[in-house]
């Protein structure tokens, strides 16, 4: 992985993010550059730095962009505003919750993001899916095929969105493989979280369920060929919701979180109350926790043990041989609770193909694909089946 900045692992992480979704190097190195001569120091003042040099990047962009539409070079402003969504995102992932101008960045960065969109034509919407008394905001990507084709649900993690999950170029490989994708901001990420103050619960199936019925009122979409695609905490989301909505044909774990839940317990046990700036409180913050305590008792909840045996679709868990967040023997247990799947296979990814780290922000490409031909193939082995809309009891 990239890593301009030693022992700041989770700036390293943002800054691969950044590159994996849309960056340039040449800016992201100027980024960098800025900020590898802060003094040492106060933590929370070296994060804020980092928010103000990512957003300066942006706004410079931005600036471009708007040059680029004055002279009616609409594609190249496209692409400009896709870079300055990508650097405010990153700025504002990194921040605090309370942190005021996170907000302003956010909302800059959707409107580059559907700038982008539109100047640039992309083979993309934005959606709405009804979900209780609201809804949650996605992105609905469909192929040059005939209707109706399946579709892939993409979830995203604990601090990931909708954006940086379209700028991987997954949706675009599933469209050319003649496959629909729904990328959702779920509750406690991205737009849900931020704007709509939707957090998580462990009950990931309602989600699944709200798209599966979304997606059966689309003509484009054959909802009885809908499947599960998650990454990072989705690596949790996805397994919990194909173990419960059945609905859902096949399903992939890209990182496996088996047992976030005990994951956060050994954090704290062994890191203590500051494993990065604002750590706590942001999940505190995803989960829609009054405080650290109440966090900690719903933490054993959120985990894959006793529920991934239910699932009886086809599965496929990849993960990172490296990954320094989740380790890869989560990745095995995964595996081996599948003893329901009528066709499981587990994919670690080495140094001779890279996607070592987590979320093969390393090398998303290689895994991205890997993981789109494996969706193709099975596609093409299942059996359309009438979609019936029920919940398993649990």
């Amino acid at each position: 992985m990239f890593e301009p900045f030693p022992d700041k692992y989770v700036w390293n992480l943002s800054v691969g993010l950044s590159l994996a979704v849309g960056g340039l190097i040449g800016e992201v190195d100027r980024a960098c550059r800025a900020l590898q001569t802060l003094p040492d120091g106060d933590e929370d003042a070296q994060t804020q730095a980092f928010f103000t040099v990512w957003c300066g990047l942006a706004d410079e962009l931005v600036s471009l962009a708007r040059e680029d539409e004055h002279n009616g070079r609409t594609r190249s402003a496209g692409f400009k505003f896709h870079r300055a969504a990508v650097y405010y995102q990153t700025a504002e992932r990194m921040q605090a919750h309370t942190f005021e101008p996170r907000k302003t960045a956010y909302r800059n960065a959707l409107d580059c993001f559907s700038r982008y969109l539109s100047l640039t034509e992309q083979p993309a919407a934005l959606v709405e899916v009804p979900y209780g008394e609201t809804s949650l905001p996605g992105i609905l990507v469909l192929p040059e095929a005939e209707a109706p084709v399946a579709c892939v649900l993409f979830f995203n993690g604990l601090d990931s969105t909708k954006e940086q999950i379209y700028g991987t170029g997954t949706a675009d490989e599933l469209r050319r493989r003649g496959i629909a994708t729904l990328i959702v901001d779920t509750p406690g990420a991205g737009e849900a979280l931020r704007l709509r103050g939707l957090t998580a619960t462990p009950e990931t199936e309602g989600w699944a369920a709200a798209c599966i019925d979304f997606l059966a009122a689309r003509p484009e979409v054959d909802a009885g060929m809908v499947g599960m695609l998650a990454w990072s905490l989705g690596g949790y989301y996805g397994p919990r919701a194909t173990a419960y909505e059945k609905r859902l044909r096949f399903g992939v774990a890209w990182g496996s979180n088996y047992d976030w839940g005990q994951v956060q317990l050994e954090r704290l046990r062994n890191q203590g109350n500051r494993p990065v700036p604002h750590y706590w409180q942001h999940v505190q913050w995803v989960w829609g926790c009054r405080s650290l305590d109440e966090f900690l008792e719903l933490a054993p909840r959120i985990t894959l043990r006793g529920v991934a045996d239910r699932i009886a679709v086809p599965f496929l868990v990849v993960h990172g041989e490296r990954d320094r967040q989740i380790s890869v023997e989560y990745a095995n247990q995964l595996y081996d609770d599948l003893v329901n799947s009528p066709r499981r296979e587990l994919k670690i990814f080495g140094d001779r193909q890279g996607g070592v780290e987590h979320c093969s922000i390393d090398n998303v490409p290689v895994v991205r694909d890997y993981i789109c031909d494996w969706i193709a193939e099975t596609l093409a082995e299942l059996k359309p089946v009438a979609p019936t809309g029920a919940l398993e009891a649990h």
